[in-house]
């Protein structure tokens, strides 16, 4: 009850601000009504799906709406609250200043219709853009094209195409026709193999059965290949027993199995041609910073000879720099995603690659080269918590591995 108490109290002094610009700026009393309707709206639904019960701590669709415009509503305050509060410094200073001088009665200057004009041009943009990721951007899917040569790699394999998506994360679905799109446009890419790098849901296999129909439509010539992320374990929500939370996972990776996926489970397989072969290494999900650590290394390339060309699927980027370049084995192409490039940042190709989970994570969207060795950050093909995406958008990855220099 208190956090409510205090949510309220912060909530009500930021709108205040928001108001005043709204009424500084426009005598429309209907507007000014629209304004205080809405923030009771946001704030009372916020409150209201945030007190009912949960089955785990993802949030559902309900939850994330609430979450999601209670953001985009919280973000146009804070952006008129600093410019306000400053013009407020400023008329108090003059009035202070005034009746100093004239030894009159305290008197503090009417508000700027500008500054108010500026606040809310300002704040427009935060909040018009969160509107936007909510409503286009979450489903605004592309295609990310790479190219990556190798001095080593098998001769059948010159030219060698294939697509990552990552973190499908299907509980959090509201669209069939966008998902749909987002299907026909993978198998557009007429990739020579499909890999999925995790999260196929939230927090239960049952999320995913919706979407089971339209995801097994995924064909690529040598298979669909998928491993398990850290949200595929069931451990974010409250099982009634050990063997329920056991029951969900063996679930999630029987319905992936039935719809014609090669579930890897810290194993590998190898993909022929010529007589030539590539290994597709499968690892459960490793991560830092408290993640899930299911992940083996060394089991998953126990049949795998060190001279193979080897492509590591592995949820976490962490796990790149944490244990993989690491290794004795040279590992030629990393698959991750799990960051979601968090769903908000700011690309502009060849001028600036910006987002907040840099600050975590040093590998977090696009490809990275050390040691000789590649990984690419799916930037993710759903999303969580937040309902949309600002900047970061959904993405489908085509590498097309090439035999020699970079430079020939």
């Amino acid at each position: 009850m208190v956090r409510w108490i205090i949510f309220i109290l912060i909530y009500s002094l930021l709108s205040i601000y928001g108001f005043q610009a709204i009424k500084t700026v426009t005598k429309i009393n209907w507007l000014h009504y629209l304004f205080i309707a809405v923030a009771i709206i946001i704030a009372g639904n916020f409150i209201y799906q945030f007190s009912i019960g949960s089955e785990g701590r993802v949030l559902n669709p309900a939850k994330s709406y609430a979450f999601g415009f209670l953001l985009a509503f919280m973000s146009l305050n804070l952006v008129i609250v600093p410019i306000l509060l400053g013009e407020d410094i400023v008329r108090s200073a003059l009035g202070l200043y005034d009746k100093l001088v004239t030894k009159e009665s305290f008197y503090m200057p009417s508000r700027r219709k500008f500054i108010s004009q500026v606040a809310l041009g300002l704040a427009a943009i935060p909040f018009s853009s969160l509107l936007y990721g909510m409503y286009k951007g979450k489903y605004r899917f592309r295609v990310l094209d790479y190219t990556l040569h190798y001095e080593d790699l098998p001769e059948a394999f010159d030219g060698y195409r294939i697509t990552q998506i990552s973190d499908i994360h299907s509980g959090s679905f509201d669209n069939r026709k966008k998902i749909e799109y987002g299907i026909n446009l993978i198998n557009e890419q007429a990739s020579d193999a499909i890999f999925f790098t995790g999260d196929m849901v939230n927090n239960k296999s049952s999320e995913m059965l919706p979407w089971a129909d339209m995801f097994s439509q995924l064909k690529a010539k040598d298979g669909v290949y998928s491993v398990l992320g850290n949200h595929d374990y069931g451990d974010y929500i409250d099982w009634p027993s050990p063997d329920a939370k056991a029951q969900n996972l063996a679930d999630l990776v029987d319905l992936q199995r039935t719809m014609g996926y090669d579930v890897l489970l810290n194993e590998s397989r190898f993909i022929e041609r010529d007589g030539q072969r590539i290994a597709i290494m499968g690892v459960e999900n490793w991560g830092k910073g408290g993640f899930k650590k299911a992940g083996d290394l060394q089991k998953t390339k126990a049949n795998v000879n060190p001279d193979d060309f080897k492509i590591v699927l592995s949820h976490d980027p962490s796990h790149w720099e944490a244990e993989i370049l690491k290794d004795d084995y040279h590992y030629h192409l990393t698959l991750s995603g799990h960051t979601h490039g968090m769903q908000f940042g700011i690309e502009i190709p060849g001028w600036i690659k910006w987002s907040p989970v840099k600050w975590r994570y040093k590998q977090w969207a696009g490809i990275y080269e050390e040691l000789g060795q590649y990984i690419n950050v799916n930037r993710g093909f759903g999303y969580l918590g937040y309902p949309g995406r600002v900047g970061i958008w959904p993405e489908v990855t085509v590498i097309t591995l090439k035999k020699g220099s970079n430079n020939a």
